[in-house]
């Protein structure tokens, strides 16, 4: 009974599925630190109840849990460095125990992930270090260089917070986390063991990481680290300022995965899978270019984002690319809602030769899949993606979005890929499905609202339906249609 009533919770609201909230609220003003003489003691506690109704298949497609995240952090800022160390504690209750499938179908949702990467538990806690760092400031005497060191969260594209109000936003809800990131949206997270070194300039940021992800995202363990190793650099530019503004940056990353006993998951008969057990080595150049106009019916703003592997999977030589183009209208005059209208288009590059000795796979190595799949049955692997948003602002603690995805695979000639990259040493991280040599995914229609009543509690509910195309009518017979909601507390101090 508890169940039936926190579904009818959830999918009688207007909500929002949110891994941080896209188009989110200003922030709300400070609140004072909790100090221990110079230490800062802060914290958060995120709790959030899902519902899934997954494509009706031969397993239970439909079950609620809730799912927390506490995190305590102890800080301390001195005038030539500062460090921190957080703790993490994910606990999961009631995870289905009757959500995977055999083969084709699987995992059915989110739940049946974090049941199957605990061991088939249905209650799991654990505590681990999160982050720890020190970051030397003003590294040799140089004003913008730092250095920091130890466990850490990375995001790829935010290096730099521009001035200009809408593409901050912007780049915080459609560039970052795209490669990689921390995986946030998780009850878990991801975080990385490397440094990272920067030199901030007036109107330019260069950023260099280097680092090995660790266990989590569906894994409460989040102690070890897995045997991957990424590099990252980046060049970041400002262009202009105030209203019309812009942002370039050019990025590189290498990703070395050497887990040689883990199988790819890839479009290749089940054979020449298991005889492939030499490691990934990819490179991925790319960059991004944000601009605002003002215009005399409001600002408008523009997106460009791209990148190109090179490398080898495994046997196979990599060759694959993806690219993003979106832009947004701020209408003038409407002040009471402060609507904001965005579209575009996302692809990534799909394989169309399984034979051929080339995996043309767009690989998108550690991201947060959340941002651009928010109701996240897929990703930027072999898709094409074209959507279109409203955002409503009444307030400025109140954030309201409606999104329409139309979702299609690249390639019919590969599968349909779902996951955020590695987060065990035993599973690959991405999972794939056949495509039965069709390309009609699913047309995904949401709705989100974000409340934040102060400065240390904010509110979010989502609800997404996804109506299934002939891919996965060929998979999930039953039923092609799903559902996903939630509703979300945040608490901070």
């Amino acid at each position: 009974m508890r169940h039936v009533i926190v579904l009818a919770l959830l999918l009688g609201s207007a909500d929002a599925f949110a891994q941080a909230p896209a188009q989110a609220p200003p922030p709300a003003p400070a609140t004072p630190p909790v100090r221990l003489g110079d230490v800062v003691l802060s914290g958060s506690l995120r709790t959030r109840a899902e519902a899934w109704n997954w494509f009706e298949g031969n397993a239970d497609e439909r079950y609620v849990y809730p799912g927390s995240l506490a995190r305590i952090s102890l800080s301390r800022a001195k005038p030539r460095y500062d460090w921190q160390v957080e703790f993490a504690v994910p606990f999961l209750l009631e995870l289905p125990e009757h959500a995977i499938a055999p083969a084709p179908q699987g995992q059915f949702g989110l739940g049946a992930s974090y049941f199957a990467a605990n061991s088939n538990r249905t209650n799991v806690a654990e505590l681990f270090i999160k982050q720890a760092t020190v970051r030397f400031l003003n590294l040799g005497g140089v004003p913008g260089q730092s250095l920091k060191v130890g466990r850490m969260e990375f995001i790829d594209g935010t290096e730099v917070v521009p001035g200009n109000a809408t593409l901050a936003a912007v780049k915080r809800d459609r560039i970052a986390h795209r490669l990689l990131g921390n995986f946030v949206f998780s009850h878990v997270g991801r975080s990385f063991d490397g440094a990272q070194w920067a030199l901030n300039r007036k109107t330019l940021n260069v950023t260099g990481f280097a680092g090995r992800p660790t266990r989590g995202v569906f894994v409460v363990d989040g102690w070890s680290e897995l045997d991957i190793n990424v590099y990252y650099g980046a060049l970041t530019g400002q262009v202009g300022a105030g209203a019309g503004a812009g942002e370039w940056r050019a990025f590189g990353i290498g990703y070395h995965d050497r887990r040689g006993g883990v199988l790819k998951t890839d479009n290749r008969v089940a054979a020449a899978r298991v005889a492939d057990t030499e490691s990934i080595d990819i490179g991925t150049l790319g960059g991004h270019y944000l601009k605002t106009v003002p215009t005399e019916a409001g600002v408008v703003d523009l997106l460009a984002w791209g990148a190109v592997q090179i490398g080898s999977w495994g046997r196979l030589d990599q060759r694959a690319g993806a690219f993003a183009l979106e832009a947004g209208w701020q209408p003038e005059g409407l002040d009471a809602v402060a609507p904001w209208f965005r579209g575009g288009y996302n692809y990534g590059s799909g394989d169309g030769d399984r034979n051929d000795g080339r995996h043309g796979t767009f690989f998108q190595i550690l991201p947060t899949p959340r941002p651009y799949a928010r109701f996240p049955f897929f990703n930027m692997m072999n898709t094409g993606d074209g959507f279109g948003e409203v955002i409503l602002r009444p307030s400025r603690s109140v954030n309201i979005r409606s999104d329409v995805h139309v979702i299609r695979l690249a390639s019919r000639d590969d599968l349909w890929y779902a996951g955020g990259g590695a987060f065990q040493s035993s599973t690959f991280g991405f999972v794939g499905r056949p495509s039965s040599g069709r390309t009609g995914l699913a047309t995904l229609y949401d709705v989100s609202g974000d409340y934040r009543v102060n400065g240390y509690a904010s509110v979010a509910v989502y609800y997404g339906h996804a109506a299934g195309g002939s891919v996965a009518d060929a998979i999930y017979a039953n039923g092609v249609d799903a559902d996903l909601g939630y509703v979300e507390l945040t608490l901070r101090f």
